[in-house]
């Protein structure tokens, strides 16, 4: 029976776990190029010159390759662990309806996992070959930033299959499971009501641990403030880390607020804008789970970023050559990891939502005018990613910068938060038109009869 839900599931919900696919490819992707890194620079090095060596051991580059390593493993189980979930959570009213006419939790469990099989096993097989493409080209950049001597040629490592495959698969399984662990122990009747209606409230730990992440980053970023520039600026990343992850844990009872707003002067802009505010204002726990992979992207590239270019302005370096380029590199593939994760959860949310899409053309809406709702739902989502991402960039750099500049601002060339906030809107606007749009091809009737 197991096997049977799972291929049902995969039929009708391709799209989610497609895109959960290719949250793993990137993934395996980039923790196969990362373990080959890792080989390449901590390998036997009796065949390099004594400057060589010297060379690599004062740049670091062995313990750059380890937190790269960290780094990519632990985007991996965020950007795995939101995409699986988002696709578990489409199957609840599925799951609850076979729950009702005697599937029993163990065979639910086992069908998600064998979902998550299906979808992680090939992505982290393809992952493995492109990543040794990856790392060739991340090879030759820290040999031309001078961060590796020329002399230390690449080597292609067989080690990187087992790390990639195990980082995808067991994220992939544990957080399919761990997605259906709740639901499948509810009695039948509470799980075809949750799925109904969703579920209400954040939990008994969710909540607190956000409050608990929130309060940490304000208390390190303080304590961050009285220290020597360069251990302040090695704290950034924790304030960071833990304000992205206080706004995902307290999720709607964060960006609720502040999506309201946003989308209160989004809603002036016609009928089809205020019918946006509307959808977005009654479902704040479907579209703050897009905001917050966006906050990640909006809030690292704008910290990292920052650091750079006002230490530009104020001393005018941004730092070593081959460190600065590092820092953009990695500042690049978490932003990777976070765009993947808010471009499918965004292009589940209105796929999940096509019989709202054919019942509002049944009711006699136009292509142009379901179109331009989505567009603005897209802009309210960004604009409430950019907000808060901006404010959690403000917060984490305010004690770095005062604590070695004297003022708590960033510099910032206008470029960059324009290139910043225009990524931003079109991933939305794609992530959610596109869907929509295919949607919208198919006749209101037959969707609404099939759905």
């Amino acid at each position: 029976m197991a096997t049977g839900l799972a291929r049902a599931a995969l039929r009708a919900h391709l799209p989610a776990f497609v895109g959960t696919a290719v949250a793993a490819l990137f993934a395996a992707t980039v923790v196969s190029a990362s373990t080959m890194m890792l080989g390449t620079t901590s390998t036997d090095r009796a065949g390099l010159s004594p400057a060589a060596r010297r060379q690599i051991e004062e740049n670091g580059v062995g313990d750059i390759a380890v937190v790269l390593l960290i780094g990519s493993v632990y985007m991996s189980i965020f950007v795995v662990v939101s995409t699986m979930g988002t696709a578990v959570a489409q199957q609840h009213r599925e799951l609850a309806m076979v729950r009702s006419i005697g599937a029993r939790p163990r065979q639910i469990r086992r069908a998600v996992a064998a979902q998550a099989l299906a979808a992680s096993i090939p992505a982290a097989l393809l992952g493995f070959v492109l990543g040794g493409f990856g790392a060739r080209w991340w090879h030759a950049g820290m040999v031309g930033h001078g961060l590796l001597p020329a002399e230390a040629d690449f080597r292609f490592s067989w080690l990187a299959l087992p790390v990639c495959v195990g980082v995808s698969v067991v994220t992939t399984t544990l957080a399919a499971l761990l997605s259906a662990l709740r639901f499948s122990l509810l009695r039948p009747a509470h799980a075809l009501s949750e799925a109904a209606t969703g579920r209400r409230g954040l939990g008994l730990l969710r909540a607190p641990l956000g409050i608990l992440a929130v309060a940490g980053a304000c208390a390190v970023a303080v304590l961050l403030s009285s220290q020597p520039a360069q251990e302040a600026g090695e704290g950034a990343f924790l304030v960071l880390i833990l304000f992205c992850a206080g706004a995902g844990l307290l999720g709607p009872r964060i960006i609720g607020p502040a999506a309201w707003l946003v989308s209160a002067v989004i809603g002036r802009f016609g009928p089809s804008a205020r019918l946006a505010m509307l959808n977005v204002r009654s479902q704040p726990r479907r579209f703050s789970a897009a905001v917050v992979p966006l906050l990640l992207v909006v809030g690292f590239g704008l910290t990292k970023i920052g650091m750079h270019t006002t230490a530009q302005h104020y001393t005018g370096s941004a730092g070593e050559r081959g460190e600065v380029w590092l820092d953009y590199v990695g500042t690049g593939l978490y932003a990777g990891f976070a765009a993947i994760a808010a471009a499918n959860t965004l292009a589940m949310i209105s796929f999940e939502r096509r019989r709202d899409v054919a019942l509002l053309r049944v009711v006699g809406s136009r292509r142009a005018q379901v179109g331009a709702m989505a567009a603005w739902e897209a802009a309210v989502v960004a604009g409430t990613a950019l907000v808060l991402g901006t404010a959690i960039a403000l917060g984490t750099l305010a004690p770095i910068l005062s604590t070695a500049f004297g003022s708590a601002l960033p510099h910032l060339p206008w470029p960059v938060p324009a290139a910043v906030a225009t990524g931003t809107l079109l991933l939305t606007l794609l992530a959610t038109g596109i869907p929509v749009r295919a949607a919208m091809r198919r006749r209101a009737v037959s969707v609404l009869s099939t759905t």
